[in-house]
């Protein structure tokens, strides 16, 4: 098959069909390197596209391989593209424009890709640049550039696209490039580039050169400004006021700047103009269907616009045409290249001579089958056929995973391979491979892990986060205070290198009252730690002074006051004893390979953290930290099982019956197939189902529990309760809270939230209290885009258009009961095209339920509600979210809330409204701009520490 098959069977444009993904791309590798030249394989979507990179990279390892993704926006949406995601289709398109060598280039993009246009090839070209060490080099020309090619400057370096200016030293870090650099001038000679890590911001590697690309499409220089305000012009008229307009005329990108991407130039390129016209292009599964649905998008969302805006010219939008290639030019860019367009399903075409492979679901369904055996069994039948027989794991961990259980499963001879070549010669392997169902050829079988255990997905590794306030410069802002454990309170102005024995070192500058400043160097970064007060200029010490040591004194007389009460709760703690709890370990690996996700880092440091305390011999106070959706249930799973298995008895509390109704069902789906016996608890059960749950936890043959606060009723007894496990801990009262200090007398207790009370936080912080934190966001989570506005009738019209015709959902929450009768009013006179349900608390339960589960099932578009959705069903449709007079809502609760959104693929919108008519008050506008600041994924851990930073610690051994 392969290479001859396609390029012999390839004039114009021709169909392969059954050519399922993995076929297709050996084929295209293949014929690409006896053919030479450009290679496009165009994905249907950013995720199939990454998949085909690393498949690439397994078949065809000495290929030129790049990457060029289309912008992670809509079609005339009002926000930019991420600065990743708009630095990386830069450095893409500019490495293309640029390309010198002969090796075989295999260019992966999307559909979305390829028919957006782009600034033109030589204009790309001309706009890089390469320095080397030792040569002469103009800073100011430097910065000039950098600005002008869509750098920000920044306090630190973070992420791509980031440069900041220290004295001699500019750090930035190139789209181009893994990590930062930094780079070390004396005058205007470059003396050396090195290499930094943005956490530690400590340099590493030296580089002897380094080229630059834009990492915006719009290049500010002065041509183009000139261009853009002529054209702007012509094709609106006067600005009137458009900030937009001034905003670009002052060098300043706002968000969606991009839809008028050709008012800065010329004339623009596409894909095609990069690629030449002997570039072999071939269209994966569905690519082509992509590429027409991201054409129909733009015409239906220009549409949209110009209707909202009515006969006035507000809508300032291009036509489609000047954005993207219209669907008849894509079609002429086709039929003049070869092209290769590739179908899984059986059809007219040429066949590639490839088929599906098996995939083990009916198996999976049976209750006595032990899937790993059954795929064993069909490996061994591959290879007596000759055919070299390859495990595809999604990672390094479920490899090692898969290699152990298969060959404890009769399977021998396995091994790990990195390529298709040694693959071949091993015959039987295990390999990391991102595909999603198997394949077979004459000589190959791919046997995907999706196939054996179901989706299976999994994300980049991340390092291990540090559980500190500040473990990393990157965490500090310029301005900030800080403590510092010797001087007290001071100010925060930003890294400073001094040569120190002839030989740079970085540095925090920290100023104190009457101008002093000392330089602590980041080695020693945890000497200071964050001050929480709203009162900044008087708290300000003097260096020297006696204030600071005097507070210090008093601090330390009412620490000493709490100490031995404190000393009493650990010596008991760590005095009392709790039965090990242990299963044995095949039993647990292939409960653990059930996980329908690749676990994150930090999900793999909780469940150790987790095990090791169940093993230990001690009872288990942990609180495990993790935005919604992180994984924290798995982590309460693997515990739950390795208790359960042990002979011990598990409890699942949750604030909210939705919530706790979840669980369960995910507790149930989980522990199918296993011997253990799980009941559910609270008022959507009914009572003789309760009285059963109950009596079984009395005699011990329930064992495992999930429901509510109704579990820490007095009438609920259990035989041989080994493991308590408690989510949004923050949601349950003082007097549920006594009841659970009763129960946790001698058991493990393992806590979840997302936002932990600052006093939970702070009791973990201080090591009263175990903590593991969970900040890497699963597989292709994209951050919340937050807008802050007032309450704008054509805003949040559009907002809830798009979420309908992108055929998702949308939340409308509201503070109190009251607002909902004007909110419906509004929806109906403003948005009739969407169909609503509103909910609240003083709902019955049934009629509650049934309104939720309508709207998980997609009968509605948009949910007007309370808070009741700040826990509860788990709705990935559902991608918008707007929160009425957001001011009036806490920190921690808008943070939960926000996380109802973004729980897919997609991007999520959420807006919070503000009064139009009325000033809000300091502490809402202070809680609502960190809200925006902490845009990230994973940052609840950060937020609960402006929470503990606004609120204080409270008495570590109160109630509250």
């Amino acid at each position: 098959m392969t290479a001859h098959t396609l390029l012999t069977a390839l004039s114009g444009s021709t169909v392969f069909t059954g050519a399922p993904f993995g076929i297709d791309i050996e084929a295209f590798c293949n014929a690409l390197q006896a053919r030479g030249g450009i290679g496009v394989y165009v994905a249907r979507d950013d995720r199939t596209a990454e998949a085909a990179l690393k498949l690439a990279e397994f078949i065809a390892p000495r290929l030129d391989r790049l990457y060029i993704p289309g912008w992670d926006t809509l079609p005339y949406d009002r926000v930019s593209p991420s600065p990743g995601i708009a630095a990386r289709r830069c450095a893409g398109l500019a490495r293309l424009a640029n390309r010198l060598t002969t090796v075989p280039l295999l260019v992966v993009t999307t559909a979305s890709s390829l028919v957006q246009r782009a600034p033109m090839r030589d204009l790309l070209k001309q706009s890089s640049l390469f320095v080397s060490a030792g040569d002469e080099l103009d800073q100011d020309m430097l910065i000039q550039y950098l600005g002008t090619n869509g750098y920000v400057r920044a306090a630190t370096v973070r992420e791509r696209g980031d440069f900041a200016i220290r004295g001699g030293l500019i750090d930035l870090f190139p789209p181009t490039s893994k990590t930062p650099i930094r780079m070390d001038f004396f005058g205007d000679t470059l003396e050396a580039i090195r290499t930094f890590d943005p956490e530690t911001q400590r340099s590493s590697g030296d580089l002897k050169e380094i080229g630059f690309a834009p990492v915006s499409e719009i290049l500010f220089s002065d041509e183009g400004l000139s261009d853009f305000r002529v054209r702007y012009l012509e094709t609106f008229g006067a600005p009137d006021g458009d900030p937009m307009y001034e905003a670009a005329r002052a060098k300043i990108r706002r968000q969606g700047l991009e839809m008028w991407l050709p008012l800065f130039y010329d004339g623009l390129d596409t894909l095609f103009d990069y690629a030449g016209p002997d570039a072999l292009f071939g269209l994966g599964a569905l690519a082509a269907e992509a590429a027409a649905e991201r054409l129909s998008q733009a015409e239906d969302y220009y549409t949209a616009r110009n209707e909202a805006a009515g006969e006035s010219r507000a809508a300032k939008v291009l036509a489609p045409g000047a954005l993207y290639l219209s669907p008849k030019e894509l079609k002429t860019c086709l039929t003049d290249r070869a092209v290769a367009r590739f179908s899984p399903t059986l059809g007219d075409g040429a066949d590639l001579g490839g088929k599906a492979g098996r995939n083990f679901a009916p198996e999976r369904l049976l209750p006595d089958t032990n899937i790993f055996e059954v795929s064993a069994a069909h490996a061994r039948a591959l290879r007596k056929s000759g055919k070299t027989v390859v495990f595809a794991a999604w990672s390094e961990g479920s490899a090692d995973r898969l290699l152990s259980v298969l060959s404890d499963h009769g399977l021998a001879g396995l091994s790990r391979v990195y390529s298709l070549e040694a693959a071949h010669k091993a015959g039987l392997c295990v390999a990391e491979l991102p595909v999603e169902t198997g394949l077979e050829t004459e000589t190959l079988a791919i046997i995907a892990e999706q196939d054996v255990l179901g989706d299976k997905l999994a994300r980049p590794r991340r390092k291990r986060k540090s559980a500190n306030f500040i473990a990393e410069a990157a965490a500090l802002v310029k301005g900030d205070l800080v403590v510092h454990v010797e001087h007290g309170v001071g100010r925060y102005e930003g890294l400073k290198t001094l040569t120190v024995t002839g030989a740079p070192h970085d540095c925090l500058e920290l100023t104190y009252a009457g101008g002093d400043r000392i330089y602590l160097p980041v080695e020693n970064i945890d000497l200071i730690s964050r001050y929480g007060s709203e009162d900044a200029e008087s708290a300000i010490d003097r260096l020297g002074g006696a204030g600071w040591q005097t507070r210090k004194a008093k601090a330390k007389k009412r620490i000493l006051e709490m100490a031995a009460e404190l000393m009493d709760i650990a010596a008991k703690r760590a005095l009392r004893k709790a039965e090990p709890l242990n299963t044995e370990q095949g039993l647990y690996d292939e409960f653990a390979a059930r996980f329908p996700y690749e676990e994150t880092d930090d999900q793999l440091y909780a469940i150790s953290d987790v095990l090791g305390d169940l093993v230990s011999g001690k009872p288990m106070d942990r609180l495990v930290c993790g935005d919604v959706g992180f994984g924290k249930t798995e982590v309460a799973l693997r515990a739950a099982f390795m208790a359960a298995m042990a002979g011990q008895q598990v409890a699942v509390i949750a604030p909210t019956t939705l919530l706790a109704r979840q669980h369960y069902n995910t507790f149930k789906d989980r522990f199918s197939g296993w011997p253990l016996n799980v009941r559910h608890l609270s008022r959507l059960v009914t009572g003789k189902e309760a009285a059963a749950t109950r009596a079984g936890l009395t005699d011990g043959t329930v064992d495992v529990v999930v429901g509510t606060h109704a579990l820490l009723a007095k009438t609920i007894g259990f035989k041989r309760l080994g493991l308590l496990i408690v989510d949004e801990e923050q949601r349950f009262g003082v007097k549920h809270k006594e009841r659970l200090k009763e129960l946790k007398a001698d058991v493990h207790v393992l806590t979840l939230s997302a936002t932990p009370i600052p006093r939970t936080l702070q009791m973990a912080l201080t090591g009263i209290r175990d903590l593991s934190i969970i900040a890497t966001p699963p597989v292709d989570r994209l951050s919340v885009r937050t807008y802050i506005t007032e309450f704008d009738t054509v805003t949040l019209r559009e907002a809830l258009l798009r979420e309908k015709y992108r055929g998702g959902q949308a939340f409308f929450v509201a503070p109190r009961i009251s607002d909902l009768d004007r909110l419906e009013t509004f929806l109906k006179e403003n948005v009739p095209e969407v169909r609503f349900v509103v909910a609240h608390g003083q709902m019955g339960a049934t009629e509650l339920e049934d309104i939720m589960t309508a709207f998980y099932e997609g009968e509605y578009d948009v949910l007007l509600s309370t808070t009741i959705v700040e826990s509860g069903l788990d709705i990935p449709r559902a991608n918008t979210l707007i929160i009425h007079r957001a001011d009036m809502f806490g920190l921690a609760q808008l943070y939960q809330l926000r996380g109802r959104v973004g729980r897919s693929k997609l991007r999520a919108y959420a807006y919070f409204t503000t009064p139009a008519d009325q000033l809000i008050t300091p502490a809402a506008e202070r809680r609502l701009r960190v809200l925006q600041s902490l845009d990230s994924l994973g940052a609840g851990f950060q937020l609960a520490s402006h929470d503990l930073d606004m609120r204080g610690g409270g008495n570590l051994l109160g109630d509250q």
